[in-house]
């Protein structure tokens, strides 16, 4: 059974920074695309960023020039480096394949971005 862990959530201040990391377990990890997804109460899932097997890195408009995907296949994991952060940025983050979820949703990782 294929496991995703999200962590590295947490409260901060606009124009902060927090880097989320994805741990994850058996085989996808190193062939398929991976991809931080995030959610607010209320709201569909939104893809923020994506990163296929190679390292090529796609984002949202959003988050251009803020955010920065990478990937450690040795280590299986997935990081979101999110600089310049804003309230709208306010977030439940999860990771999983792209495009189609090819594990079970992990508990996800909080980020909070209020003054």
């Amino acid at each position: 059974q294929v496991q995703l862990v999200e962590s590295g959530g947490g409260s901060v201040q606009p124009g902060e920074s927090l880097r989320l990391s994805c741990a994850a377990s058996g085989s996808i990890f190193r062939i398929y695309t991976m991809g931080w997804y995030r959610q607010v109460p209320g709201k569909q899932r939104e893809l923020v960023a994506r990163i296929n097997s190679s390292g090529s890195t796609t984002y949202a408009d959003s988050v251009k020039g803020r955010f920065t995907i990478s990937r450690d296949n040795a280590k299986k994991t997935l990081y979101l480096q999110m600089n310049s952060l804003k309230p709208e940025d306010t977030a439940a983050y999860y990771c999983n394949t792209y495009p189609s979820f090819r594990a079970p949703w992990g508990q996800g990782a909080q980020v909070t971005v209020s003054s």
